[in-house]
């Protein structure tokens, strides 16, 4: 049987993906197909060389790590890594509004989303969802509707004659999506959770619904499209493709070098938590590499994070044709034309002249095309896990990503063509490092 085709399978993985929880539990599935074994944060750690290991925190971030035979505090590690969250709409804790016979569901804006394409689509809601089982103890189970329950209808143009021209929205007041038409004011959202709970999972035993972290997503699936299918439209694109991209890599790589994935959550609001960068989740890994492979000794650990590099993978800004404006017109990435090196020289992103040298050598050498993006002078630039990362454990960083369209739509745009380059490229970073 031919291997599904990189553009192809990350649809389906986006797919199967509507939460950073499902996300993360796709991501372990496949790594425990591949013969990972799952290692408990809070359980004494058994490692041997060339030992395939991965771990979650929140069951909303995941680090993997492929051991390799060269001494750490020599060879240092290979690390790739993103981010599982995406900006969205997440279900407030008490959401039910009932106006004029409908049953509304209060949302709060996740992350710095696109608001005007959430309108009129068709909506589901998945998360994780915390209960009490029949026999008064606590559990938690993820959940997806799968099916369009929700729908935020616009205001029509007759209502709204200046809308083409100015539009603004109220994120408080505009949002709140139709669940259903009802009469009954005592409808508890809960208790749908729970009824629906019961149905997706008989095994779950769900006495009554406690709490729950839900996301409202767009039930249209992943495509190719274009003339020759030279597009990917997708919801989290950003950063599911680099989630993907990295966890491929990981599971192609060959060598003898130690390779590790994180990917992260919260990074769209900040990465101030404790499963997002700018919390201690890998840097307690690595302490815990170091403690099982270089017996602890500080001066070890300094040495294997100074011959450390990390990839940060997050998408990049690809010139607009109808925008092109928007771009400095030397630094504009095509769809299609390779990943994209992202530079700042305020420190928005951590690549410096040292790593791009050496990843531009390395890209060169299994023909993956590159290309360099700088924000406009004149506009504010966004950032990633990199500076972060940098900062708080002193290793050599490289932002990279993939060019794309209307990021932080509930529907954006990538090249097909780009997700191979990128698998290629950080293959070969992972097999023989840069």
């Amino acid at each position: 049987m031919n291997p599904v085709a990189p553009d192809r399978a990350l649809c389906d993985f986006i797919a199967e993906a509507p939460s950073p929880f499902h996300a993360v539990a796709v991501m372990a599935t496949l790594l425990e197909e591949a013969g990972f074994s799952r290692l408990d944060e809070g359980a004494a750690w058994s490692l041997k060389n060339g030992g395939c290991y991965y771990l979650t925190r929140n069951d909303s971030s995941i680090i993997a790590m492929r051991l390799g035979d060269e001494p750490l505090p020599e060879s240092g590690i290979a690390m790739v890594g993103a981010h599982t969250d995406s900006p969205c709409l997440k279900i407030k804790p008490r959401p039910e509004l009932f106006r004029h016979g409908y049953l509304q569901l209060g949302v709060e804006v996740y992350g710095g989303a696109l608001l005007n394409p959430w309108f009129d689509r068709d909506l589901s809601l998945a998360g994780r969802v915390n209960y009490e089982d029949s026999n008064g103890k606590l559990q938690q189970c993820l959940l997806d509707f799968k099916r369009p329950l929700a729908v935020i209808p616009s205001l029509a143009i007759h209502l709204d004659r200046e809308v083409n021209l100015k539009r603004s929205i109220n994120a408080q007041t505009d949002l709140p999506p139709l669940l259903m038409q009802t009469s009954d004011n005592r409808t508890e959202f809960r208790q749908i959770l729970a009824d629906e709970t019961r149905t997706r999972n008989p095994q779950a035993n769900v006495g009554r619904v406690l709490d729950y972290e839900l996301c409202l997503y767009d039930c249209n699936r992943p495509a190719l499209v274009g003339f020759n299918e030279e597009f990917i439209a997708a919801a989290r694109l950003d950063n599911l493709l680099s989630c993907f991209a990295g966890l491929q890599s990981l599971l192609q790589a060959r060598g003898s070098k130690t390779c590790l994935l994180v990917c992260n959550d919260h990074e769209e609001v900040g990465s101030a938590s404790a499963s997002g960068a700018s919390g201690p989740f890998l840097e307690s890994v690595l302490l815990r590499l170091n403690e099982k492979c270089n017996g602890g000794s500080e001066e070890d650990y300094r040495r294997m994070l100074s011959r450390s590099l990390m990839i940060s993978t997050d998408n990049a800004h690809g010139i607009h044709p109808n925008f092109p404006d928007k771009h400095d017109s030397r630094h504009g990435p095509l769809l299609n034309g390779g990943p994209v090196l992202k530079f700042n020289t305020n420190q928005r992103y951590a690549t410096n002249s040292d790593t791009s040298a050496r990843f531009r050598q390395l890209c060169k050498s299994v023909d993956v095309p590159l290309q360099d993006f700088v924000v406009r002078s004149d506009m504010g630039c966004g950032s990633t896990i990199g500076p972060l990362v940098a900062a708080a454990l002193g290793i050599a960083v490289l932002d990279l990503g993939v060019p794309t369209f209307a990021m932080h739509s509930i529907r954006e745009l990538a090249g097909s063509r780009d997700i191979e380059y990128l698998c290629r490229a950080l293959t070969t970073f992972y097999s023989a490092g840069c």
